[in-house]
C-alpha cells in the first residue's frame, strides 16, 4: 500500500507543509511506521499523518484534524523556569492574558499532565495555581472530519489554530526557552 500512501496522504500533506512553511517554520513529518517493541499492538503503521511546523503541530486521522502547539513535555530546567515565571506576578499576570486571549480564539489551553496539588514549594492557595500544577502548556484545537477536510477550508482552519497560538509561544520562548539539559535523566 505505498503507493497509495505515497499519493493519498504523504503528497498533499507535504503540499500543506510546503504551503505553510514560510510563515511558521521548518516542517518535519513523522515517519508512518510504529515502534511496537514495547507494546501490546503489533500493527506495524500508524493511523494519522503529523508534522511539526516550527513549534506548532499538525495532524489528519480519521478521528479528524487537530492543530497546536507548545511545550508538551518540559525539561527539569523549563519546568522550573516555566514554574517561577507563573509564579511572578508580572510574567504570570501576563500568562493568564495570553491564555485569555488564546481561549477567546477558540483553542483549548492545557497540559498532558498535571499534578494533583501544588508542586513543592509553591502554596496550594496561589492565585494561579491552575498553571504552576501544569508540566507542559499547549494551545490546541480538534475538528471532526466533515467534507471540507480535503479542501482549502482545511488549510485556512489551521492557519487560523497557529496564528492564535502565536502570543503563548512568544510567553514560552521569553520565560522558558529551550532546555540546557542534554535530555537524559539520570
Amino acid at each position: 500500500h505505498k503507493e497509495v500512501y505515497e499519493r493519498d496522504v504523504k503528497a498533499p500533506m507535504d503540499a500543506l507543509l510546503a504551503e505553510l512553511t514560510a510563515e511558521f517554520g521548518e516542517p518535519k513529518l513523522f515517519r508512518p511506521y510504529r515502534d511496537t517493541r514495547f507494546s501490546r499492538d503489533k500493527s506495524p503503521y500508524k493511523t494519522a499523518i503529523a508534522a511539526t511546523i516550527g513549534a506548532a503541530y499538525v495532524q489528519v486521522s480519521a478521528d479528524g484534524l487537530f492543530a497546536g502547539g507548545g511545550m508538551y513535555h518540559m525539561m527539569p530546567d523549563q519546568l522550573a523556569r516555566f514554574r517561577e515565571a507563573v509564579a511572578s506576578d508580572r510574567s504570570g499576570k501576563n500568562l493568564e492574558k495570553v491564555v485569555a486571549t488564546v481561549t477567546k480564539s477558540g483553542l483549548n489551553v492545557h497540559a498532558f499532565e498535571e499534578l494533583k496539588t501544588a508542586p513543592k514549594g509553591y502554596p496550594k492557595d496561589h492565585p494561579r495555581i491552575g498553571l504552576l500544577r501544569m508540566k507542559g502548556l499547549v494551545a490546541s484545537r480538534s475538528w471532526e472530519p466533515a467534507a471540507w477536510l480535503s479542501t482549502a477550508g482545511a488549510k485556512r482552519r489551521i492557519v487560523d489554530a497557529l496564528r492564535a497560538t502565536k502570543p503563548l509561544f512568544g510567553w514560552l520562548d521569553a520565560n522558558v526557552g529551550p532546555s540546557t539539559e542534554d535530555g537524559t535523566r539520570r
